[in-house]
C-alpha cells in the first residue's frame, strides 16, 4: 500500500497539548528531543562509524524496525506535552529516510499549549541537502547544521571514508542558506593529529560569513572510534589559537543548557563556537533526551541502554500511559557521564553515535 504524503497543516490547525513540565533527579527539565530516523549513513567517518569496524556494506536495520512517521510524531508530541520545545532530526544520516520531508511536516504541525510549532532543526552530512533544502523549508524546517571537518580535500576525505569532496559541502551550505534554513550552523570535529591544523583555516574561511562554526571536541561515544584522551584538542586551545590572529571575546549564552560557548571576533566578523564535552562538562544544563531510530529512548548521549517506547507504542499503549512512561524515564534520570569521566569510564560499553544520534 503506498503511504500518502502529508500535506502541510495550517498553523492554526496544528495540534496542541497541555504541558506537565517534567525535571530529573538532579533538576533539569526535558527541553530538546533529538530524533534519530535511521541507522543508514553513506559516510564511514573516523570518530562515529569507521569502515574499519562497521564495514562499507553494514547490515542496517530492516525497515520494519524503524519507527513510522506517525509512531515519532506521537512520541514527539508526548515529549512536547512534557516541555519539549526543541526537535533535531539526525540519524546516521536523516535525509537517507526515504520521504523525510513528510515527517518533518508533520512535527512541524504540532504546537505548544501556547500555539507555537517547536524549534526544528536537522543535523547532517549534506550530501543530499542542496537537493533537498527548499523542500525541508517548505515542509517547516527551521534551520540545518552540516557536518565539515576540513576544507583539506585529502584531510576531509580521509576522515569521510568515502571519498566525498569538499566543494560537494560548501555547494550545499549555501543551498541552504538561499533556502532559508539558517544561520546555517558547521559542525568540526576535531581530532588532534588529524585535523587540528586546519583550525585556522576554517575560521578563516567562515568569519564574515552567515555561517557559524563550531568546534567540537573529539569525544568518546561509542566503543568503536578507538578514543583516546591524547587524541582530544581542548576547547581553551582552539580559542587561544584564533585569538592569536583574529582577537576574540566571550559572548552570553542564547539560552539556558546550550552547549556551545560563543565567541566573537572583536572586528565584527561575526561569531564562532566551541563545544567542549570532554574539557568543560556541561551535564549540569543538560535538558535533552534522545530517541533512536527503533524507538528507544536515551537520557544521554553516553548512555549503556535505552528505554523502549516502540512495544509500548505498537502495544496499544494509550496516550497516558506514554505519558506517565514517558515522565517516570525523564524523573529518574540521573546521567552526568562527562562530569564523571574517569581513567576508566572510556573502556565502558557504550551505544554507538550511529545509532544514537549526535
Amino acid at each position: 500500500m503506498t503511504r500518502a504524503r502529508f500535506l502541510p497543516v495550517p498553523r492554526e490547525e496544528g495540534f496542541t497539548m497541555d504541558t506537565q513540565q517534567v525535571t530529573d533527579t538532579l533538576g533539569r527539565p526535558l527541553r530538546d528531543l533529538r530524533i534519530s530516523v535511521t541507522d543508514r549513513c553513506n559516510f564511514r567517518c573516523v570518530y562515529c562509524m569507521p569502515k574499519e569496524i562497521f564495514g562499507r556494506d553494514f547490515a542496517f536495520m530492516p525497515k520494519e524496525q524503524l519507527l513510522t512517521f506517525e509512531e515519532i510524531t506521537k512520541l514527539a508530541s508526548i515529549a512536547m506535552a512534557h516541555g519539549v520545545r526543541k526537535i533535531r532530526l539526525t540519524g546516521g544520516e536523516p535525509l537517507l529516510r526515504r520521504g523525510i520531508e513528510d515527517l518533518v511536516g508533520m512535527l512541524a504541525a504540532l504546537r505548544t499549549p501556547e500555539g507555537e510549532p517547536p524549534d526544528l532543526a536537522m543535523t547532517t552530512n549534506g550530501t543530499v541537502l542542496a537537493q533537498k533544502a527548499q523542500v525541508l523549508k517548505a515542509a517547516g524546517l527551521d534551520r540545518v547544521t552540516v557536518s565539515l571537518d576540513s576544507l583539506d580535500d585529502a584531510v576531509f576525505q580521509a576522515m569521510n571514508d568515502v571519498a566525498y569532496p569538499v566543494a560537494k559541502v560548501l555547494h550545499a551550505l549555501d543551498a541552504a542558506q538561499e533556502a532559508g534554513l539558517g544561520p546555517v550552523k558547521v559542525n568540526m570535529v576535531l581530532k588532534r593529529g588529524l585535523n587540528d591544523q586546519d583550525i585556522l583555516a576554517m575560521a578563516r574561511h567562515f568569519r564574515g560569513t552567515p555561517f557559524i562554526l563550531r568546534f567540537i571536541e573529539y569525544m568518546d561515544v561509542g566503543s568503536s572510534n578507538g578514543w583516546k584522551m591524547d587524541q582530544v584538542v581542548p576547547s581553551a586551545e582552539v580559542v587561544e589559537r584564533i585569538n592569536r590572529v583574529f582577537p576574540v571575546e566571550p559572548l552570553e549564552a542564547n539560552y539556558r543548557g546550550e552547549t556551545s560557548q560563543r565567541w566573537r571576533y572583536k572586528d565584527d566578523g561575526g561569531e564562532f563556537g566551541v563545544i567542549s564535552s570532554v574539557t568543560r562538562a556541561f551535564c549540569g544544563g543538560c535538558t535533552r533526551a534522545r530517541l533512536s531510530a527503533d524507538g528507544k529512548l536515551f537520557t544521554c548521549l553516553f548512555a549503556t541502554k535505552g528505554h523502549d517506547l516502540r512495544t509500548l507504542l505498537r502495544g496499544g499503549a494509550t496516550d497516558a500511559e506514554l505519558e506517565d512512561a514517558l515522565a517516570a524515564l525523564w524523573g529518574a534520570r540521573s546521567d552526568r557521564y562527562s562530569q564523571l569521566r574517569s581513567a576508566n569510564t572510556p573502556g565502558l560499553k557504550k551505544i554507538e553515535m550511529s545509532y544514537i544520534g549526535g
